[in-house]
Parts: C-alpha cells; sequence; structure tokens
C-alpha cells in the first residue's frame, strides 16, 4: 500500500538528513514514523510525506515550479510552497502543487495530519477521494477561535502594540485569523470520510462538522525520549512550576500569573519556568519594538506584580531539554482555555512529573483527576492555586500521582499499540 502523509512541518529525521534546523513541534509524528520506518519490511506499507515551506523553492532547486522532491532515509519526500506565516490565507496555487505530488507518487490513501491550515482543504480538492482520505485531528482552529481571548481584560483585547499594527497582528486580528482557518478546517471536514481522533471533545466536533465520517480511535505516540527516565522527587527543584508555552493566550499563562503571588507568599522560593517562544523579551529597543499586545500584557502583569524573580523564560527547548526541564519540576501545568489532547501534558505524564491541567477540551481523557493529577474549573482560579499547593504540601500525594500518571501514560501512548491500530485503520479504508 502506497500511503502518502501530508504534515504541517518538515521531519526531524529529513531536518536532519538537510542539515536544517529541526522545528519542535508535533513531536508525535516523529515517534510513529519511527515505528513505521522500523517495521518497513513488514508492513506492506511504502510510505512517502509531504510538507509545506514559505520560502522560495527556487533557493533550494532550480527546477522547481510546483514542488522539490528529495529522500531520507530511503523515504520519498515532498516539499511544497505555502505561506504558513499567514495560514488564514487560502491559495489555490497550493491545490496545483498538490495535485502534482499526488501525480508523482501516486498514493492509494493519502494521510492528513491535522486541520490548522488550508493544504488540508487544497488536498481534499486535489485528490478528490475522500473514501481513501484519513484526517487525523489535532488542534480545531475553530473551537480555539471561539475562546482565543481567554478571559483577558477588554482594554488588553482591543490594544495595539507598534508591532501588532505593523503587522496586523492584534489580539483582535489573531482571532479573526483563527477563525478563517476553522473556516476552512469545517470544509474540509465536510469532505472527509475518514477521521481519526483520541477524544470525547474530538469526537463531538467530529460528529457536528462530519456527520458521515467514519470516526477511528487511535491515541498518539510521543517522541521516544520521554519514554526512558523517570521523574525522582529527591531531584526535583521543591516548588518549580512549568509550562511548556505561553505566547498566545490561550495557553494561558496569564491566569498562572493571576494566582503566583498567593504562591509566592506561601512559598517564597516558588518559580515559574515558561518555555516557548519568549514573548516578554525587552532588554533591547528591538525587544521592545517587538512587543505584541499579550507580550505587553504579561510583562506588566509581571512587574505590577513584582514576579520579576519568579518568572523564567527559558525559549525553546528540544526534546531532551524539555525532558530535562521537566525532571526537575516539581508541578507541570497546563492552564489552556482550550485544548484537545496536548502533548505537553501527555510527556510529563510519561515521566511521572504531577500535573495539574484545566478541565477543557479533551485532557480529562489523559489524565484522571485525582488520580493522575489534578484538573480545575478554568473560570475558578482559587481551585488552581489549592491544587499547586496540595502538590507542593504533599509529597506522598506527589509521588502517587507520578506512579499513576506514569502507568496511564504508558497505556493510552504504547508506540506498539498505537502503530498496529495505525494499520489496522489504513486495512480498513484499503478494504
Amino acid at each position: 500500500m502506497k500511503v502518502l502523509w501530508l504534515c504541517n512541518i518538515m521531519l526531524p529525521f529529513i531536518a536532519k538528513s538537510l542539515g536544517h534546523k529541526i522545528v519542535v513541534k508535533e513531536g508525535w509524528l516523529s515517534g510513529l514514523a519511527d515505528k513505521l520506518l522500523a517495521d518497513r519490511d513488514r508492513n506492506n506499507i511504502t510510505l512517502a510525506i509531504c510538507f509545506p515551506t514559505s520560502e522560495d523553492l527556487r533557493i533550494l532547486e532550480e527546477d522547481a515550479s510546483l514542488f522539490v522532491k528529495g529522500k531520507a532515509e530511503g523515504i520519498d519526500y515532498y516539499v511544497f510552497q505555502e505561506d504558513t506565516v499567514h495560514p488564514e490565507i487560502y491559495d489555490e496555487a497550493v491545490e496545483e502543487s498538490l495535485r502534482a505530488v499526488l501525480a508523482d507518487f501516486e498514493p492509494d490513501l493519502v494521510h492528513i495530519f491535522g486541520t490548522e491550515y488550508p493544504h488540508t482543504l487544497a488536498c481534499m480538492r486535489a485528490f478528490d477521494r475522500p473514501e481513501r482520505t484519513l484526517i487525523g485531528i489535532q488542534g480545531l482552529c475553530c473551537a480555539i477561535a471561539e475562546v482565543y481571548m481567554a478571559d483577558l481584560p477588554y482594554s488588553v483585547q482591543k490594544k495595539k502594540t507598534f508591532r501588532d499594527r505593523l503587522r496586523k497582528d492584534s489580539l483582535a486580528q489573531q482571532q479573526m485569523k483563527f477563525e478563517m482557518r476553522g473556516a476552512h478546517e469545517k470544509e474540509a471536514l465536510a469532505l472527509a470520510e475518514h477521521v481519526t481522533g483520541r477524544t470525547d471533545f474530538d469526537k463531538e466536533l467530529t460528529k457536528k462538522l462530519s456527520p458521515n465520517a467514519v470516526y477511528h480511535f487511535m491515541n498518539e505516540t510521543l517522541r521516544s525520549v520521554f519514554y526512558n527516565d523517570v521523574w525522582n522527587i529527591d531531584r526535583i527543584e521543591f516548588h518549580s512550576l512549568f509550562i511548556s508555552q505561553g505566547n498566545y493566550p490561550i495557553k494561558g499563562l496569564h491566569y498562572v500569573l493571576d494566582i503566583l503571588p498567593d504562591i509566592v507568599e506561601k512559598y517564597k522560593d516558588a518559580v515559574l519556568y515558561v518555555a516557548g517562544d519568549v514573548i516578554t523579551a525587552n532588554s533591547s529597543l528591538r525587544d521592545k519594538i517587538k512587543l505584541s499586545g499579550y507580550g505587553k500584557y504579561l510583562l506588566k502583569q509581571i512587574k505590577q506584580k513584582r514576579l520579576e524573580d519568579h518568572v523564567k523564560f527559558v525559549g525553546r527547548l528540544n526534546s531532551d531539554k524539555m525532558c530535562a526541564r521537566l525532571l526537575k519540576t516539581h508541578v507541570f501545568l497546563c492552564p489552556s482555555a482550550i485544548e484537545n489532547s496536548p502533548n505537553s501534558v501527555g510527556e510529563a505524564m510519561l515521566l511521572g512529573v504531577p500535573v495539574v491541567a484545566s478541565d477543557v477540551g479533551g485532557i480529562h481523557n489523559l489524565l484522571r483527576d485525582g488520580k493522575d493529577g489534578l484538573l480545575y474549573d478554568r473560570e475558578e482560579p482559587q481551585q488552581l492555586k489549592d491544587a499547586i499547593c496540595s502538590i507542593f504540601s504533599d509529597d506522598k500525594l506527589a509521588m502517587s500521582m507520578s506512579s499513576n500518571a506514569r502507568a496511564h501514560a504508558l497505556q493510552t501512548h504504547d508506540p506498539e499499540k498505537n502503530y498496529h491500530r495505525l494499520l489496522e485503520i489504513y486495512n480498513e479504508i484499503d478494504t
């Protein structure tokens, strides 16, 4: 069976072969690809991978009007041009590029990972074989758009910095862009006949947006490094908190800043580490010019609440550094306004890091409240504070949740089980 994967990013093994910087996103794709490639002699699958780039393809290869083709670890890959910086814009030229890729590879089945970019709709139109197309639900832009402001004050929602005006990228404009992306997403899902998901949340939305599609349940396999070590309370930085990203409102960093002063009052050494893009940087004139409305609000909150010594932005972390940071963490936080099944929670649970998460979207399908970690109502910040403090103050509770979380996550993210489930789905569609 010839299977074409359509991904949002260049997978790490391809980036490595080209000497490109590895993108720290969608790490679970690597886990699944690793299993598929390791078993290629037995699974009867010929895999090819295509993905977009915003670069001018002529820079990469002289004769590249529609796509660039290459090979990494014996796998064909295709690169097509798409404006990934502005994913709210639909470009019909992407359909032409994907038709060319499809004509070159001639797949029996196309597996599209995610609905967040317009190339999903472009591929549905270009391939035009919904009975042979599988869409994997990741995030859902239409759901994100509805809660994008995440309870920010109205004055902050409407504020525009110089950067926001220059880029036409204020918070209100960002929300509008997610609405536009959601419209393309809805159209793509309306065409779908096969969808994979793993939570009550995505199943319900799939039923609403794609009522005639077959819903195939399949959990995700995460990056291999998170299976190899275990959290140990004797090796942690006590009273440390960690968020994997906080660069836009739905990730909820501002919720944590609201309750952090109360935690610091009780635990003077408490520190919140934040990974991802550092949108609060302001040490130089260039930094100040680049401040977004949300970044400026976070910076103001940190200064007003005198949290400068208690909030540390650590930037983007590769898988090894993310793992190392998690192993030092007392409590991992997922304070999002909306999520489907956040891989950051899965990775923390695999390592056995105690988790506190908002009870939104499909998080409850990953984490059993009171057993694997603690869930709280995102509209009740006091619950967030109490959950953190309960783990800080009770080592036995932390260790019990650590053990339970790891055992549960090893089942949810079992590479062998999830790999065989993928093959089952492919065979079901191929019959």
